[in-house]
């Protein structure tokens, strides 16, 4: 099992890490995931420092935790993640009762990628997994693909036309940059999702297009996710580009399966954020 961040791949028998200082709670979820979602290995942890040993022994394909633990705040836990290799994108999602109050006064965060709460019941949080961990083969969305390789944007262009996505291409930052704006003075993003490589002809490079998307736009990681194409294995510069307003990242050359897989996945956080807002 490969522990490189941007090689590390959802399995068909995901890994879920469940950290709650209720032992009752732990053991409840366990036996629904166990049911739901076959192969399973679930591992479960009382405290922060528990939880925090057991990442540094092995990566996991997702973590829930409870905003109150018994030695630290569940926000904590999950800025440790973010910020320890190779965790660094593993979805985390917050389980707790409490939840809204944090909402409203905007203090959940950017380390955590949702929540749940928990008195919709541990059956709805099994279904809740299932949507993150689970295949898919279709989807629906419009992708902001800027490459400069017309080789490789063919081939790309292919692998998400296939299941369903729309692709606007371009060749570079500054065009990508002149699309964003054009598509905000009309009202609209321009994209459910960006997929950009990190070198690129012209002045600006992949890292300069998240500055400008997280800063000037104002468009924080679950309203625009942004996926990042690299080809630098140095696991410091792969986290300086999450540190940046990356979502996840994809080596290159880039291998089919993981792309979409890792696509897919930022499009399904974006559309349980959208749906979130139109309740709200």
């Amino acid at each position: 099992m490969s522990t490189n961040i941007s090689s590390r791949l959802l399995t068909e028998a995901p890994r879920v890490l469940v950290v709650d200082g209720s032992r009752v709670v732990r053991q409840l979820i366990t036996r629904v995931l166990q049911a739901e979602l076959p192969g399973v290995e679930v591992v479960g942890c009382g405290s922060g420092a528990d939880a925090q040993q057991v990442l540094g022994e092995g990566v996991f394909d997702f973590i829930t935790i409870a905003l109150r633990l018994p030695d630290m705040d569940g926000l904590e836990l999950a800025k440790f993640v973010r910020e320890s290799a190779p965790q660094i994108y593993v979805p985390i999602v917050v389980v707790s009762g409490d939840v809204e109050d944090r909402l409203h006064r905007r203090s959940l965060g950017e380390h955590v990628t949702d929540y749940f709460d928990k008195a919709l019941g541990f059956q709805a949080l099994a279904e809740f997994i299932r949507g993150y961990v689970s295949a898919q083969t279709t989807a629906e969305g419009t992708v902001l693909y800027v490459e400069d390789s017309r080789v490789v944007a063919l081939a790309t262009r292919r692998m998400l036309e296939k299941i369903g996505l729309t692709v606007r291409h371009v060749v570079s930052v500054e065009d990508a940059l002149a699309l964003l704006e054009t598509d905000r003075a009309l009202g609209w993003i321009g994209a459910d999702v960006v997929l950009t490589d990190v070198s690129l002809k012209g002045e600006l490079t992949g890292g300069d297009l998240l500055k400008h998307i997280r800063g000037e736009f104002g468009y924080g990681k679950g309203r625009l996710p942004v996926l990042v194409m690299t080809g630098d294995e140095n696991p410091a510069n792969q986290a300086a580009l999450i540190r940046a307003g990356a979502n996840d990242l994809v080596e290159k050359p880039v291998e089919e399966k993981l792309l979409i897989t890792k696509l897919l996945f930022q499009l399904r956080v974006a559309q349980h954020l959208r749906e979130r807002a139109k309740v709200a």
